[in-house]
């Protein structure tokens, strides 16, 4: 597709009893607003029943909404996005180099993008729950996406594969498919200037466009130290019984 970034099939994917998901059940992307009308036909032909969509009304007052595809249910669960705030994104976008040093620099930016993700995952336990009920219940074929589609379609995305048994490698492998040069979200800079996308500059944001392993394993070790492992995350934190599990599964699993 050329106006969506970073779609993939997360369907073959191993679970730690031997089994794998199903493909052409669960699809993850960047946002659907700049779809073409070719994008939009490939699409469609998925059969998909919801598209979830984790943008906050910032984010689609910037983009614009999603591309309407022909029943298909959309759903807005908007997530925390780890560079929430105008301001910040305004510095983002239009910062120089000292105000970008001084946001950014020094460890600041991985920093801020592995607490987003602890925080995602502690504080934002109802809306996981309900992502994950709703694919054990009705909505599959599902696409889930945010804005690049890396973070928080990417932890929702990990959150339901830890819920199906994907071992928690595989996970990661998936989610730094992110960084491949054509999933990749653009970096947008106001100025066209040379010194606006300077080597030191792209270096500095870099932390909060790539999908880093360590963010992920920020993750995971806020359900480990929180809850004491996935189980109980899933059991406690999100609320899903047991009976809502295995329907999750006769759904996705081969």
């Amino acid at each position: 597709m050329t106006g969506v970034r970073n779609f993939r099939d997360v369907g073959g994917l191993p679970t730690t009893d031997g089994r794998r998901v199903r493909p052409g059940r669960l699809f993850r992307s960047g946002h659907l607003a700049h779809a073409t009308e070719t994008d939009a036909e490939f699409l469609a032909s998925l059969g998909l029943h919801t598209v979830f969509d984790f943008r906050n009304a910032a984010d689609q007052a910037l983009e614009g909404p999603d591309v309407a595809l022909p029943g298909v249910r959309n759903v807005n669960i908007p997530l925390s996005d780890p560079a929430d705030g105008g301001e910040f994104w305004r510095m983002v976008r239009e910062g120089g180099l000292d105000q970008l040093r001084g946001l950014l620099g020094g460890g600041r930016a991985a920093a801020r993008m592995a607490g987003s993700y602890r925080a995602m995952i502690r504080d934002r336990t109802a809306e996981h729950g309900r992502v994950v009920r709703a694919l054990a219940e009705d909505s599959v074929p599902a696409l889930l996406h945010c804005a690049a589609g890396k973070d928080r379609a990417g932890l929702a995305i990990a959150v339901t594969l830890l819920a199906l048994g994907v071992d928690r490698e595989a996970v990661v492998a998936d989610y730094l498919e992110s960084n491949a040069p054509h999933n990749r979200y653009r970096v947008r800079r106001d100025s066209e200037a040379p010194e606006a996308h300077s080597p030191e500059v792209m270096e500095l944001l870099a932390p909060l466009f790539d999908a880093r392993a360590e963010y992920l394993l920020a993750a995971y070790e806020t359900i480990d130290g929180h809850w004491g492992g996935v189980d109980r995350y899933l059991a406690e934190g999100l609320g899903l019984t047991p009976v809502t599990l295995e329907r999750l599964r006769e759904r996705l699993l081969d």
